[in-house]
């Protein structure tokens, strides 16, 4: 019996809430690396954090499941998550 492939999963979050000027970019692209998570992230204008994240379903998950608690100083109100599409190597803070 042969295991299935993982499946990858690319999605595009906004984060919104107090979530800039807590390190919430370096922190995420922290969990992402140590979850293996390709994309990027970046501060809106809007003062919301945007992200687009890509690797197996399970790691993808569990980093929008860290997205909503965000680093200690962090206050999530709200994550945004839909479909994406892309190829992305490494984790960006852009």
């Amino acid at each position: 019996m042969t295991q299935a492939a993982p499946q990858n999963k690319t999605l595009h979050l906004i984060i919104h809430g107090r979530v800039q000027g807590v390190f919430f970019r370096d922190s995420m692209r922290r969990e992402a690396q140590r979850l293996d998570v390709s994309g990027w992230v970046r501060n809106r204008s809007d003062g919301a954090v945007e992200a687009v994240v890509q690797g197996e379903a399970a790691a993808v998950d569990a980093l929008v499941l860290w997205a909503h608690r965000g680093p200690e100083y962090a206050q999530v109100k709200q994550v945004d998550v839909e479909p994406a599409t892309g190829t992305y190597i490494g984790f960006n803070r852009l």
